[in-house]
């Protein structure tokens, strides 16, 4: 029974992992936090950290998304939606804040013709050899 699932669509990641660097100080009094049971592990105490500086900016943030006319969240673009656009003569521009993806079966001469430029903030998904053509596009 399991061999005749299949997967409709590639599952994304939710996250992408950060390097950070912190002084000694300031990661004994992380792992203090941890011992003492306010966080589970320095991730969840990194991550709760970042959560509400964004929220203590929030209006800041929301305004500059407004000027910049930025899509918050998940944008996946499709191979239809590429191939509209390209018989259109409309090419996308697509701004993007959050997780910029497209589908795997996207050509790079498709994504080409149908992407005028691609800004993301936060990460961009997409084959090796899309994001090759796309190089001179991705700001």
């Amino acid at each position: 029974m399991a061999d005749k699932v299949h997967e409709l669509r590639p599952r994304l990641p939710d996250s992408e992992k950060v390097t950070v660097n912190l002084g000694f100080v300031d990661l004994g009094r992380i792992d203090l936090m941890v011992r003492d049971g306010f966080y589970a592990n320095r991730a969840d105490f990194i991550r709760t950290a970042v959560r509400n500086q964004l929220d203590r900016q929030d209006e800041a943030l929301r305004q500059s998304m407004a000027r910049r006319q930025l899509s918050l969240g998940l944008t996946h673009i499709t191979k239809a939606e590429l191939e509209a656009a390209r018989a259109a003569g409309t090419p996308l521009k697509l701004q993007v804040l959050g997780l910029a993806s497209i589908a795997d079966d996207v050509t790079p001469e498709l994504a080409r013709a149908a992407i005028a430029s691609i800004h993301v903030l936060g990460a961009f998904h997409a084959s090796a050899a899309v994001k090759a053509a796309l190089a001179d596009r991705i700001a």
